[in-house]
This record gives C-alpha cells, structure tokens and sequence, in this order.
C-alpha cells in the first residue's frame, strides 16, 4: 500500500466527528495515548492501523507484525478495543472500577493468524443523568480522563455530556436580561444539577459559585476533546422548557405551566407551544455550540417523571414537534436522544396513542430512543419497538448510588442478542448502560459490555470461569465455584429498583424495610454463604488480587448486611414481646455489625466516605465554598433533600464513615429511646422518634468533621478475622 493511499484511509475513517475535532493525526495519536497510560511498560509492543467499517459498523484487527502486536480499528474507540480484547483473551488481565490486574510478562505474547470483529451495533451508549451527580459530581480532569479511557477500551461510542451547562444557561439568560440575582434562586447545587437541567428542582444546595461553573465549562472541553479525539460523538443537552423562576416576572405574558416534583416546590416549564420556546432553544444550542462544538446528538426529556398536563394525543404531538424544531433551528442536523423512562414511569398515562403523538412528531431519522431499563423493564417490546424510531437496549441496574450485590446475569447474557436476532425488534441500532451510578458491582458492566462486539448470547457459565481467571491473576477452582453461587443468588437478583437494601441503612424502625430502604431479597441469605466460605479458602492463592480484596470485602459486606437484617427482625420481636434480655442482646449484636462492618470497608478506598467528602471540599476555592459543597455531598447520600424530604436514604451507602458516622449513632440513639420507654413502662412512640432524629440527621448534613481518605488495614486479614468472628453465628442462625 503506498504511503498516500494509507494517509487517505486514515483522513477517511478519522473524519467527520465533530467540528471541533481537530486533525486526523490527533486521533491516532489519542490512541497511543491511552495504550501509554494503561501499559506504561509495555506501549512500545504495539503498532496501531486504520482500517475501514464495515456497513456503518465499527470493526478491529489484532496481528503480529514484526515483533509487535498490531492493533487495527476504524477509529480510536475501536483501537483501543482491540487493545481490551488482546489483554482480556491473550494477557488473562481486568480493567476495573474496583481492582485491575494487568501483571504482564516483560514480553507481550504473540497472537496466532489475525482476529477481527465487527460490532453488530452502531452506537454503544454510556450514562445516564442522575450519574453525573451520584457518581461524578466531585470527579476533576485526572478522574474523567481514567473513564474515558474505560469506555474506549470497552466500545462506547456514545456517551452522554451534560457536563458545565450552568455558564452556557447564565450566558444565555443573561443575554436575555436576567441578572445574577435573578439565577440564584435558579440554578442548583453542585450535587443537584442534573435534576435541575431535567426540569425536577430550582435551586436546591445553591447557590451555586461562579466558580463553580467555570471550571466546569473547561472540565467538559478537556471531555468533550478527547472523546472526540478518540472517534465518540458525545451528546449535549438541549432545551427542555424549564425556565427560572424570575422568568413570570420578566415576561408576563408567556404561557409557563408549573409542575412539582417529589415534595420540592413548584418549578416553571415554558409551553413549547408559546414562540419563546423555539427562540430559546435556538439560543442555547448556538450558545452550547460556539462553546463546546457539536456532533448533531441532543438529549431532551420532556415529562421527566412529570405527567403531562393532558393526554390529548394532537397536544403531545405539538410538544414533541415543537422541542425537535428549537433543536434545528439552531443545528438542521440535529437528532434528538430521548430516554424511553416515562413511557415505564407513568405506564398508565402512557398508552399506545399518546407515544404514538410523542414520537411520531419527530422524523425517524432525527430521533433514538434509550430503552432506558431493558434489562427489568423493556419498553420496546410492548411498543412495536417505539413505532418505527431507531432505539438503544440499555442497562440500567443501578439506582442512587446504592451498594448492594445485585444483577440479572441471564437478562444481560442474553437480552442485547435476542433483541437484536428479533423480527420484532425494528430499528435496534445499539446497546447502552444507563446506571444511575457506577463503581460497584463490576461484574454486571464487565458482562454487559462483552455484548459490544458480537451478536450471540454469552454463556454464563464459561464466561465467569474466564472472568475470575482475569479478576484475580491465575485459574482458581474455589473462586470459579464461588461465582457460579454468586450467579445463582445475588446475580440472579429479580425484577426491582436495584439492589437490594440492608435496614442498617434505613431511618431505624421494626419494620423490615422503610423510607428508602428495601431489603427484600430474590435470595435466600443462607444460600451465598457457601460462595463467602470459597472465597475465603481460596484467599492465601488470590490474597495479591486486587480484584480479589474489593470481591471478598464486598462479599463479606452482603454477608454481614444480611445478617443484620436477621438479627433487626429478631430484637423487634423480642421487644414487641417484651423479652428484653434478648432485646439487649440482639440489639448490641447488631450494633456490633455495624462496627465490624465499617472496621471492614476501611480497608478499601472504593468504600470510604472520606473520598466522597474530601473531593467535594477540595473543589472549593474558600471555606464558604468547600462548606456548600460539603453540605451538598452530606445531603445527596442520607436525606437528599430537607428534613422532611420523601427522597431520604435513596441514596444511602454502605461506606466507611457512614457506618460509624451516621447510621450506628442513629440506630444507637433508637436503642437508648426503646430502654427509655422500657424503664418508663410505656409504649415507644415511633413518629415522635422519627421527628427527633429528623433534627439530628439535618445536623449532621450540616457538620463538618473530618473523614478519611486513604484505606487502612489488610482487607484479606480483616475479613478472615469477621469470618472467624461470624461464620459460625450466621449458619447456626440460617
């Protein structure tokens, strides 16, 4: 091939991402990039090519070509799949949120003949809004860049990029007269803007620093640019209607509705139907554009979790209509990405005619829609596959940031594939993850993504045999059975809104679960012991793991949390039937849990409030500014709103720090009120319990004491000494 007709294959397969993506040569270079900073050692033993897709879809080559690996892809994101692919299949290593293992040989094993896949989808679809703020919100340039180089080497091609909107908004309603007074009371807390931009909440944790927003705005150029780089073609927000509050004042005569959303105060949406609807948009996609640059996808959800004011099918229409026009005026070549989430949260207004409206407003070309929930609750299959619109299988699993063993394994196995063999599954055009939040459980993204470059099921079985091989450095037959118990109990976790809650989380109650703690298990707790027992006999052979620590203190966690579970049902009956002797018992036995579990998940960074909190304060550039962003870290993850709010503990976490901080002093305060009314003879009066601790809870999202960050102790030793201390408690138990 001459040196011409390759420097045309490269223009040809790097081109035409974004007008603002820069040079051809910056993509290759992007790729060496990330092989630099995944193998450091051993970067120099590849050689990376271009080659051309196939029908619109991304492909890759792997060979030996003199003395090297050579990598071959039809675009950055494709190289560095290859790369993945090379490391998982010929290395035995695992890229993980949660423990990597890429001990590598000095010289890099060679391949026999030349691999190549074809992906069967053209998008691979990452993130979901509520991420950005119960994952992200404290993340700087060093942590994004880490997963962006993850979703390359695992296929995304699509990600979400909702990142510093706030300043594009200022600007834009500035320009249109606003002041800085005027937005105070409308934009929201660092750790609250993406339900702001859905259109759900004004203001609450603001108000938020100028600052704040600057650095934002040049955090998502560093995203925006190297997504790019790599072949991604990221989507940006569009306009929703949701305007500031000032706004009624400011024009009087506009058509704004008002709509509520989970107990916070009402918040104004402009009618698409009133003309400023299109010439704002038009505004903030020209300003989102001079900004950021484009690649022609735009996320808007009208409704999110908002019912429409009518379901009048010629009114939907009109709406649809008219936020598909304020995205072209501004971008002719706009398509639309809207998440297929309201169509399952309100079900029943959502019937066959009123999607019908909503979608077939919008040309089937302009549109995608993320069947948001697939693997629990698939849309696409009760709506003749969105009537005709190119849609996305995603998987959401997780909700609020939760830590819980939990998945569907098969659904995930085998979903994407039989949706995409299905004569019934129209213009399936891609997969997707749509986590509320990441960093836990990363056995379900590993599985899911294995997906991206083939068009079969994935056999379960064989695959975790290869999955523990990788995670943990060597073949391990304890650890190979112990996940195939994991798949059949907690990875065979049942149709629910994620994982499954322990009540050491929940506002301290007899109930089994309450608020927003759910403890309902598709398991039965004395059926994972026997993975819990295998992990620890095979400790001394996988103990230099990574991956093995995080596994075997995230089992030992679900093991201990279920325990405690037991352990609240039985001091409730004690005490109900005033057996106060093992009242006392069982009640500092569960305290002791709690302890013993916070002792544990000290000994990993991937579970130490401190690491949440210190982020979020070391985004300040004062104290009034690290204090508010304290405040908004302490609130997302215990009440999430005031002290009165519906949404607390949706986001709780079973984290170092929270354990001994938050909810052992709570549950030790409902124990020392139960011995009060029991010394007093009286019946213990649990809503005068609960406004009292509702005081305590705002103080402590209100307080400021230090945690740590960095992990202390030896995870493997620590969870030998609890499995000494408990195993044989919890089976005489079960």
């Amino acid at each position: 091939m001459s040196g011409l007709v390759a420097l045309l294959i490269v223009l040809s397969a790097f081109s035409g991402y974004s007008q603002t993506s820069g040079n051809p040569t910056d993509k290759l270079q992007a790729v060496r990039d990330l092989i630099k900073r995944v193998l450091p050692r051993h970067a120099d033993q590849f050689e990376i090519g271009v080659i051309p897709k196939v029908n619109d879809k991304d492909v890759f080559e792997i060979e030996n070509g003199r003395g090297k690996i050579v990598l071959r892809g039809s675009n950055g994101v494709s190289v560095a799949s290859a790369l993945h692919f090379y490391l998982k299949k010929y290395t035995h290593s695992d890229i993980s949120w949660n423990g990597s293992n890429l001990k590598l040989p000095v010289k890099l094993p060679a391949i026999k003949g030349k691999v190549r896949e074809t992906t069967p989808y053209r998008y691979r679809y990452y993130l979901n809004y509520c991420t950005f703020n119960y994952s992200m919100s404290w993340w700087d340039w060093e942590r994004w860049e880490k997963e962006i180089d993850w979703m390359a080497l695992n296929g995304i091609n699509m990600p979400l990029a909702i990142t510093g909107q706030n300043s594009v908004w200022s600007r834009v309603y500035k320009g249109m007269g606003f002041t800085d007074k005027d937005l105070e009371s409308f934009f929201s807390g660092p750790a609250y803007f993406n339900w702001f931009w859905m259109g759900n909440l004004d203001g609450w944790g603001g108000p938020l620093p100028q600052s704040f927003m600057e650095k934002h705005e040049e955090l998502q150029k560093k995203i925006l640019s190297r997504e790019r780089e790599l072949g991604m073609t990221p989507i940006l927000p569009a306009f929703t209607g949701h305007v500031p509050p000032a706004f009624k004042d400011k024009f009087p005569d506009a058509n704004l509705k008002k709509t509520d959303w989970a107990g916070f105060p009402e918040v104004y949406i402009l009618d698409p139907d009133d003309p400023m609807f299109t010439e704002i948009g038009r505004k903030f996609l020209e300003e989102e554009i001079k900004t950021f640059g484009t690649d022609h996808l735009y996320s808007s959800d009208t409704f999110n979790e908002n019912a429409p004011p009518t379901n009048d099918p010629v009114f939907l229409n009109a709406v649809s209509k008219k936020v598909y026009q304020s995205m072209a005026a501004a971008d002719p070549k706009a398509v639309w990405i809207m998440q297929g989430w309201l169509f399952h949260f309100h079900s029943k207004f959502w019937q066959q005619e009123q999607i019908k409206a909503l979608l077939n407003a919008v040309p089937d070309d302009k549109m995608i829609i993320l069947d948001l929930w697939s693997e629990n609750h698939p849309v696409w299959n009760r709506t003749e596959a969105y009537y005709g619109k190119p849609w996305i299988w995603c998987m959401l699993h997780n909700f609020g940031g939760n830590i819980s063993l939990y998945g569907r394994m098969d659904e995930v196995a085998k979903g994407p594939a039989g949706a995409l063999n299905s004569p019934e599954s129209g213009k399936l055009m891609g997969i997707g993850l749509t986590p509320e939040a990441i960093e836990q459980n990363p056995v379900m993204y590993a599985l899911m993504m294995e997906n991206v470059w083939r068009d079969k099921p994935v056999d379960v079985d064989s695959w975790l045999k290869d999955y523990s091989r990788r995670r943990y450095g060597k073949q391990d037959p304890d650890a190979e059975r112990a996940w195939q118990i994991l798949k059949e109990t907690v990875y065979t976790g049942g149709i629910r809104s994620g994982g499954p809650e322990s009540i050491i989380t929940g506002r301290p109650t007899f109930n089994k679960s309450t608020g927003g703690t759910d403890t309902r298990k598709n398991y039965k707790p004395a059926n994972l012991i026997p993975a819990w027992e295998l992990l620890i006999k095979a400790s001394p052979r996988l103990k230099d793991s990574e991956g093995f620590k995080y596994d075997l203190v995230d089992l030992t966690r679900q093991v201990l949390a279920n325990y405690a579970d037991t352990v609240q049902q039985m001091f409730a009956s004690a005490y109900q039937k005033k057996d106060y002797a093992v009242f006392d018992n069982q009640s500092k036995m569960f305290l002791g849990i709690i302890e013993d579990m916070d002792l544990l998940l000290g000994a990993r960074k991937d579970f130490l409030l401190g690491v949440w909190l210190n982020s979020a304060k070391s985004y300040g550039t004062n104290e009034q500014e690290k204090r508010l962003y304290e405040r908004n870290a302490r609130n997302l993850i215990t009440l999430w709103g005031d002290r009165n709010s519906g949404l607390h503990e949706y986001s709780n976490r079973q984290w170092n720090g929270m354990l001994s901080h938050f909810y052992l002093p709570r549950w030790t305060q409902f124990f020392g009120y139960l011995n009060q009314c029991k010394g007093q003879g009286k019946e213990p009066d649990f809503k005068l319990f609960e406004e009292r601790i509702k005081d305590w809870e705002w103080q402590w999202v209100n307080s400021t004491d230090e945690f740590k960050d960095r992990a202390e102790g030896d995870p493997v030793e620590i969870a030998l000494t609890l499995y000494r201390k408990y195993h044989d408690k919890i089976i005489a138990l079960y």
